[in-house]
């Protein structure tokens, strides 16, 4: 009865899928079967070191250069032929925007049952998720009644496995491309060495309170001394100021940082949806009354375009 998971291909394996790795793993070895794993496209080898004491037993490769660049359903094609060859019970990947897509397109080609961003995996004769609900409000528990189980891990929840132990085994595996009228023109990597919003452990976020285009240099400043993502509430992405791939929302990304560091933002339900499972929440705001002030740990009164710059000088006084 093996299991599998999703590895998602790249230069560098995200710690996203190292997250989900790590559920699968665990998720196996509760059920007392094997766990493989399934690579694309070229560039395992700069990857090894990271699946060392995984818990994975086989990685099966596809390392034809088409696949760095094949879509989400091209993909689910080549796994739908491995798991019914492999008979794989349960497949994990991690709850990204490319993994979320491509479990979406396997779970409609296998006909299987899927629960996308779990926030829990276990094993009670069958793998039994938890899912958040209503902004975070509720968390169900949903047991599969079929075999394959489809899931997607959640970003920054599951710890990741020590990277020291036995390699997996690689096996070269092939498969023909099929054509579904989509044409690959050019990749854009992010101009920015920030890390990915979902899964850096801190996020630095503006709202209504930024000034336009001009005042996220602060915000960016604070994230280059932290180590941080910049996030962004409706209102600034709304009003234009910043991209819609820095929402942190209902209607954006959810987060889970270990630090939440919220600055000129009012603290909409909406927003709080998207962050409220942060473990520390600083709040920077000049309204006393602001409701961001009745979520978080740590609040400061204050304008932050006074109180931002403060706090990168002191960081960086530190760090000297």
């Amino acid at each position: 009865m093996p299991f599998l998971t999703v590895l998602q291909p790249g230069d560098r394996l995200r710690k996203s899928c190292l997250e989900a790795t790590a559920a699968a793993a665990d998720l196996a070895a509760a059920a007392e079967a094997d766990l493989d794993a399934v690579y694309f496209g070229s560039g395992l080898e700069q990857n090894m070191d990271l699946l060392a004491g995984s818990g994975i037993r086989k990685v099966f490769l596809y390392d034809e250069p088409l696949l760095d660049t094949a879509s989400e359903g091209q993909i689910a094609v080549i796994i739908e032929s491995l798991v019914r060859e492999m008979d794989h019970k349960v497949i994990v990947g991690s709850a990204t925007t490319f993994g979320k897509e491509l479990l979406a397109s396997l779970s409609a080609r296998l006909d299987a049952e899927l629960v996308q961003d779990c926030i829990d995996v276990s094993w009670k004769n069958g793998p039994v998720v938890t899912k958040a609900l209503y902004g975070g409000k509720v968390h169900a528990q949903l047991r599969f009644t079929e075999n394959p189980a489809l899931i997607s891990c959640r970003p920054n929840v599951f710890p990741i496995r020590s990277s020291d132990g036995e390699m997996p085994e690689i096996v070269s595996m092939t498969a023909p491309m099929e054509s579904n009228g989509i044409v690959f023109v050019e990749a854009e990597k992010p101009s920015t060495d920030m890390p990915a919003l979902t899964e850096a452990n801190i996020v630095v976020s503006g709202g209504r309170g930024m000034d336009g285009n001009g005042s996220w240099e602060i915000l960016e400043k604070l994230c280059t001394e932290i180590g941080g993502a910049l996030g962004a509430s409706r209102a600034a992405v709304d009003s234009g100021w910043i991209p819609h791939s820095h929402q942190v929302g209902q209607t954006g990304k959810i987060v889970n940082p270990d630090l939440y560091i919220a600055c000129g933002i009012s603290g909409a339900v909406q927003h709080f949806a998207g962050m409220r499972e942060s473990k520390i929440v600083v709040a920077i705001n000049r309204d006393p009354s602001a409701p961001i002030f009745e979520m978080c740990d740590y609040g400061i009164v204050g304008d932050l375009f006074e109180v931002v710059p403060v706090l990168v000088e002191e960081l960086r006084q530190r760090r000297s």
